[in-house]
């Protein structure tokens, strides 16, 4: 099944010996290392001292360093690279005759930058191969063995959201659209929250679609348990996506998801890329000390926009449950099949719902006399 753009995947450690340079040179040197890194990581090509099948040997994991996820990497072919980051890169693959995504994360040489990355992948697959929902990405199997590191995930043939998006004419989603792909996105983060999970990333940019065009949520490297987040402050995701308390570096509950799920319900209902025109860092400014959102258009349904503010509030407490979320949502998608007006009640009135009073009304208007 593997055709011939991809390769086998096979991974020994590099050979090359440190170089002894002066001092003065040092930062150079490294500039220059880092760059050459980069390329030979984003070339195929590079893969020369990795897709080495005679080297299979070295992969062979030791009992104690098999885990349950554990890859087989003589069933992994790679192919082309479709996606990056700072660290990773993502490649088509073919994982046991299926077709997968495999994100390949480089690990640096610098110590804590390296500890750091270890500890993001650790994390990352921990978490990964306990979910279990139609809205999460699907994890499959990992590896880690230096200098690369690999997570394999369900190839999802749409790219992401906001690749989606970027293609679409500002305001031109329907709403029945923002609904479909915003239920997609509030089930999985709703599962997520059931799980004790904090996603701290959410973007458009991880979130992922099918060949049905259905939402999956994805790349869960700086999420980390609830009980966890608690203790831990720091920015760890995107200025533009990122809840005022994170950006003040103060501990995060589960309710900074809610505010990044806000920012992206905006982007539904626009198609445009928040705080477009500002820097990643004086988006942040305005959002954590002049406490500015993007601006909500005229033609935004107004239950919609309620909701939008209600998710992106300052205040943490005042931000809707997932749960809630779902619920809404649900309720304004029904009346859009049932061809009525989105209201903001808390409970849907159905067509039949209607029709019945109407028949009531009109039983009892029988029984009243009408004078001309």
């Amino acid at each position: 099944m593997a055709s011939s753009c991809f390769h086998a995947f096979r991974l020994r450690k590099s050979k090359s010996k440190p170089l002894s340079v002066p001092s003065s040179s040092k930062s150079q040197l490294n500039s220059d290392m880092e760059n050459l890194e980069r390329k030979r990581f984003d070339s195929l090509e590079s893969w020369s001292m990795i897709l080495d099948s005679e080297n299979v040997e070295t992969w062979e994991v030791s009992k104690e360093d098999q885990e349950e996820w554990t890859a087989d990497l003589s069933q992994l072919f790679i192919g082309n690279k479709f996606a990056s980051g700072a660290q990773s890169r993502i490649y088509r693959g073919i994982y046991k005759q299926r077709a997968v995504a495999v994100k390949m994360v480089r690990v640096p040489n610098q110590e804590e930058t390296r500890t750091k990355i270890e500890q993001q992948f650790k994390s990352e697959v921990a978490l990964l191969s306990r979910l279990f929902h139609p809205n999460i990405v699907q994890f499959i199997a990992a590896c880690r063995k230096p200098p690369v590191y690999c997570i394999i995930t369900e190839y999802m043939s749409q790219g992401t959201l906001r690749m989606y998006l970027n293609k679409k004419e500002p305001y031109s989603l329907s709403t029945e659209t923002i609904l479909r792909l915003a239920l997609d996105i509030s089930r999985g983060m709703e599962y997520l929250h059931s799980q004790g999970v904090i996603h701290r990333d959410l973007k458009s940019n991880n979130l992922l679609l099918n060949d049905e065009m259905r939402v999956k949520v994805a790349d869960f490297g700086t999420s980390c348990l609830e009980t966890q987040c608690r203790e831990t402050k720091g920015n760890m995701g995107t200025y533009r996506w990122m809840a005022p308390e994170m950006i003040k570096e103060k501990p995060c509950t589960r309710k900074v998801d809610v505010y990044s799920f806000g920012i992206v319900l905006w982007e539904l209902t626009t198609a445009l890329l928040p705080f477009q025109g500002m820097t990643p860092v004086q988006a942040a400014f305005a959002v954590a000390e002049k406490n500015e959102r993007p601006p909500l258009p005229a033609s935004c349904q107004p239950v919609l926009a309620h909701l939008i503010k209600r998710c992106w509030a300052a205040n943490p407490s005042k931000r809707p449950d997932f749960s809630d979320i779902v619920s809404a949502l649900e309720e304004y998608d029904e009346c859009v099949k049932e061809g009525l007006p989105l209201t903001s009640h808390s409970r849907l009135v159905s067509r039949n719902v209607i029709l019945e009073r109407l028949k009531g009304c009109v039983s009892m208007s029988s029984s009243i006399p009408v004078h001309a």
